[in-house]
């Protein structure tokens, strides 16, 4: 028997359909207002996430003073200027307004040096930021993920060595990296692994009144590196669950792995203790590269944060020119921050 012809109902092809579907459910919709739904316009309105409109970096007069911002330069930062001595770096700071301070690698400097230092900061009243709990170079090589004992004695240790350098410096935040990832472990396992070492960590730390602030890095600089976005930061911040483990928000790092850097900060605020500043690319002073950093800090100052502000970056070039341009980008910063 030879096929029937399909009735011309079902001939019409799927895009036919849909193309006379479409129009009709959107004419219904628009014909049936939804008296109660939000005006589009007044999803958008700028509310009090609104930022003082920037035009460029020099549109904003400087501030004058001691900084109204914790910004936190770092040693060498300022060699130009002030000479190779690290106090003699840190009482140029001083007077140029500065009353924070981070160093990635106190832990590992002299036993001599971290008491001079940190003397010389007490004596001045610059506040110590972070500091690098451990060997700086421990993101090579896989650590808390793997699970294994002697890699978690060895942690424990840097912790008990961490304990003493705060007590010398007045540092009271230290920042934690995990390491690299452990082939051929999943994922969860390893975030596990983390999230106990933590845990006993903070038992160590806790009767000192410290923190550790645990630090997403980019897999582009850092390969490898296990603990990259700052969603992951988060989840193991709250997972551990205690109050002396926080997240480390570093722009830098948040700009190469996601960017979207206002939203995933609102999205972990309750977490982060700590802020470190770099633009990209290139790892310079704010203003440099691609983010807004007018923008960013004033959304973090409108939320409340006044604590240090590390300024994990380069200088364009070790000269005298270089670093005061450098201040100067941060005393405009400080300006709008100031006006706020």
């Amino acid at each position: 028997m030879p096929d029937r012809p399909l009735p011309i109902t079902r001939r019409l092809s799927r895009r036919t359909l849909l193309g006379g579907l479409i129009p009709a459910l959107s004419l219904a919709a628009c014909s049936r207002r939804d008296e109660t739904a939000e005006p589009l316009l007044d999803r958008f309105s700028v509310g009090e996430g609104a930022y003082r409109p920037v035009g460029t970096l020099q549109d904003i007069p400087p501030s004058t003073g001691p900084f109204t911002a914790r910004f936190a330069p770092h040693f060498g930062m300022f060699e130009g200027l002030a000479g190779p001595d690290f106090v003699d770096q840190l009482k140029f700071a001083h007077d140029q307004g500065f009353r924070a301070w981070e160093d990635n690698s106190m832990a590992v400097r002299p036993l001599a040096d971290q008491i001079r230092l940190g003397n010389a900061m007490r004596e001045l009243g610059i506040e110590m930021g972070v500091f690098v709990l451990g060997d700086r170079q421990g993101w090579q090589s896989p650590t808390l993920t793997s699970g294994d004992a002697q890699a978690r004695r060895n942690f424990m240790a840097q912790v008990d060595n961490a304990i003493g350098v705060a007590e010398r410096t007045g540092a009271t935040r230290m920042t934690v990296l995990p390491g690299l990832a452990t082939p051929g472990l999943r994922r969860q396992y390893q975030m596990a692994h983390i999230v106990d070492a933590l845990r006993e960590a903070c038992d160590r730390i806790a009767p000192h009144g410290l923190t550790m602030v645990v630090e997403p890095i980019n897999n582009v600089d850092f390969p490898g590196v296990f603990l990259n976005r700052t969603s992951d930061g988060f989840l193991i911040s709250k997972a551990v669950d205690r109050p002396e483990c926080k997240l480390l928000f570093d722009i830098y790092h948040q700009q190469i792995m996601d960017g979207n850097i206002i939203r995933d900060m609102d999205a972990c605020w309750s977490e982060i203790a700590y802020f470190q500043l770099g633009d990209h690319p290139g790892r310079n002073k704010p203003h440099t590269g691609e983010t807004n950093y007018a923008n960013v800090l004033q959304h973090v100052w409108k939320k409340g944060y006044r604590g240090v502000l590390g300024m994990e970056h380069g200088v364009t070039s070790i000269d005298p020119a270089a670093e005061e341009d450098l201040i100067l980008t941060y005393r405009r910063l400080d300006g709008l921050l100031k006006s706020i």
